[in-house]
């Protein structure tokens, strides 16, 4: 039975391993997608080194903003929640679900929590972000299903190099 916990650190390695294994898809069709320099200058010792760093950071400096999924005390899924009163809006700004247990409800509880931790703030809304390469396909289709609207968002890279 799947049940949301509060992070503890003994789930940190768990939770690592289930998010490498869920973004694997994704990164190959990103690199695809965006100028060589632009993923070259941001993952130049591979995607899971630089994922799993930033991954680590969130995990160690704000533990008390992660929920875990687990199914028999094993982590499937987690999701990190921001509050931000200045803007009265609370942000999933993480949101990893194992492979395994996808397309099961995992998801979807976990943004449903993260919805309650951020009403429970009293903020008026709340924000996700993702890419809008074709690795991120099936997040931006989630997320609309869920109700989110787009706000366009441009973001440009010159290589300096050339």
């Amino acid at each position: 039975m799947t049940t949301i916990r509060p992070y503890r650190p003994e789930y940190r390695s768990a939770i690592l391993e289930l998010s490498l294994r869920a973004w694997r898809p994704v990164f190959p069709l990103m690199r695809r997608d965006v100028p060589p320099f632009v993923y070259d200058s941001f993952y130049p010792d591979g995607w899971e080194k630089r994922q799993k760093a930033d991954l680590a950071a969130v995990l160690d400096g704000e533990p008390a903003n992660v929920d875990v999924a687990v199914d028999n005390d094993q982590p499937i899924g987690w999701v990190c929640t921001r509050i931000h009163p200045d803007d009265d809006m609370g942000e999933i700004h993480v949101l990893a679900v194992d492979p395994d247990h996808q397309r099961r409800g995992v998801g979807s509880a976990l943004m449903e929590h993260a919805y309650r931790r951020i009403t429970d703030a009293g903020m008026r809304m709340v924000m996700v972000e993702t890419g809008d390469d074709s690795g991120h396909t099936s997040a931006r289709h989630a997320y609309e299903a869920d109700g989110f609207r787009r706000w366009p968002v441009a973001r440009y890279f010159k290589d300096l190099g050339d």
